[in-house]
Parts: C-alpha cells; structure tokens; sequence
C-alpha cells in the first residue's frame, strides 16, 4: 500500500462522512458496492448530486432528449458561486430525496450515470496550490453510517477504481471545465462580476450543446472566427469535440485567453467598435480619479483648518 500524506481537509464538522486524509491515484482503499449487500441503492435514495457537462450529454442521449428538455425535466438551478454561476444539481421525486432515475431494480441510467455516483464512495477535487500553475487531483474516502461496501475484502488503488467505474473518461472530458471554475475562483475578485451575458454564454457551454451547436453556426460567429472547414464539420458532427470546443470558447470570453483564431478583418473591426468604449471608460476613470483627488484635498483642507477654530473659541 502507498504512503497517504497527513490530514490536509482542515476544518471537517463533526460526524463528517470525508475521511481526513487525501489519496493519490497509487493509494489503495478498500471498498465494493454489488447487488447483494444490504444497503444497496441506499445512498441513491437522499442524493445532492451536482452534474458536470458531461453527465448532461451524456444523459440526453441516453434519455432521448435535447439539453433545454433533459435540463427541465431531470435537473435542479443553483448558484455555484457569490456571482451566481449557474450550476445544475439532479432532481429528486417529488416530496423526496430520492433519486429521480432510482427504479425497484436500482439505477434506471446505471450506463450513463453521473460522474459523482462513479466516483461514491470516493471524493474528489481539483486543487491549485499557492505557486503552482497547474490543478492537482486529489482523493479522499466518504464513509457514511448506511454504507456497508467499506466492510466488503476488496482493496484496489484510486487508478484502478476509476478505470472500473468508467469516471476516467468524465474526468478526461469536463477537466477543461473543472480547471476554468478553479482559475475563476482562486482569482477571487480580481475577475469581476461576470456580466449577464458571459453568464448565459456559460450556461449554454456548459449544459446546452444543442443551442450552442446552434450558435457557432450564426452569422456573428462564422463571421468572426475562422476555423478550418474540417475542423469546423467535426464539432458539427461530433458532440463531444463540440463540448470540448465549448470550454475553449469559454475560457476566450471569461479571460481572454485567444486561443479560437479570428478573422483579421474581424478582428479589426472589432477593434474599431470597441475604440469608443475603451476611451469612454478612460475618461471615466480619469474622471472618477479627478474627484477622489479633490475629495482628498478638501478633507485635508478641513483637518488643517479645525484646530485653529478650536483655539479662536477657546475650547
């Protein structure tokens, strides 16, 4: 068995199912979930699963439905962030916490099921250490009271319990999307309140590749980006480059980071139109500047001034 480094998820409440030490992909725990245990589907019957992109595609076409449909019908809005970045949770029966695909037989979706039931009973999470410029996987037990898979006398390492879940293929797919939710928050305020329209334009590359296959097909983007006619066809036809594809164009528009080539003209004009609101908002800041500057000399003007009203009075 590997080493395991020392606790490092501080600050876990008590009774917390997390077990306080973090596992590398060569670290071996023990653990099995079958048919035949007495808990079986338990954990699907009081659920908080929050969904990445990928379990959306994947679930639609295992549903039968477009994204705006699968969305209404099988999933939860929340706020991921103090921005309010939209994130999407699974849906629960009616007056229950139960799993809206759990059947009598167990999982109705078991092929196509979301990347966190993969993962259970492990957690995970991306972490980007103070000067390190890439995200690191981590893993960690969850061990809840109703679980008895941690009794059962199977030991493998996290690498071999992911490959047999499957969830190596969702992580390789929503990494990009991972790593750029990690940039947004370990940059803090630095960002910015994301503006409306960035916030639709995350939604929609995140979990409707149905409208943003549509959108890449517009005028403004054809007109805009230029990317090679094969390339072009291959996120037409294939959903999962065009998810890919999607985080790319989202990292473009929440950091500028040009990676989607442009149309020199485009390019250009886009340049020019943006001329006036760039020199507007530098005059505003001068602007804004001026009156701080002139706030300052006025209160210092004050503070300069009382002590000799105070002696004039004699107080």
């Amino acid at each position: 068995m590997s080493e395991t480094d020392d606790i490092k998820l501080e600050g876990l409440p008590a009774g917390s199912p997390l077990q306080p030490h973090e596992l590398r992909p060569d670290s071996e725990f023990q653990f099995n979930c079958h048919k035949g245990i007495a808990c079986f589907n338990a954990c699907c019957k009081n659920i908080d699963i929050i969904l990445t992109p990928y379990d959306i595609v994947r679930l639609k076409r295992r549903k039968g439905l477009d994204s705006r449909e699968l969305v209404a019908r099988y999933t939860m809005p929340f706020e991921m962030d103090f921005h309010g970045l939209p994130g999407l949770k699974l849906a629960t029966k009616p007056g229950s916490s139960e799993c809206v695909f759990l059947t009598e037989e167990g999982c109705g979706v078991y092929e196509d099921r979301p990347a966190a039931c993969r993962y259970y009973a492990l957690g995970n999470m991306g972490v980007r250490k103070k000067d390190q410029s890439w995200v690191e996987d981590l893993y960690f037990v969850v061990k809840e009271d109703h679980c008895l898979g941690h009794q059962e006398p199977v030991t493998q390492t996290v690498d071999e319990y992911r490959h047999a879940q499957g969830v190596d293929r969702y992580d390789d797919m929503n990494r990009q999307w991972r790593d750029l939710i990690i940039k947004k928050r370990s940059a803090g305020p630095t960002v910015g309140q994301p503006s409306e329209r960035s916030m639709q334009l995350f939604d929609m590359c995140s979990y409707d590749m149905d409208s943003f296959r549509e959108f890449i097909q517009s005028e403004g983007f054809t007109s805009l980006f230029d990317i090679p006619p094969e390339s072009y066809q291959g996120l037409l036809d294939d959903e999962d480059q065009l998810l890919q594809f999607s985080f790319q164009f989202l990292k473009q528009v929440l950091f500028g980071e040009t990676t989607i080539p442009m149309k020199q003209k485009a390019r250009d004009q886009r340049v020019e139109a943006r001329r006036p609101v760039w020199q507007q908002r530098r005059e505003q800041e001068i602007g804004e500047y001026r009156e701080e500057q002139e706030a300052a000399k006025e209160v210092d003007s004050q503070q300069y001034r009382a002590p000799q009203t105070d002696k004039d009075t004699g107080e």
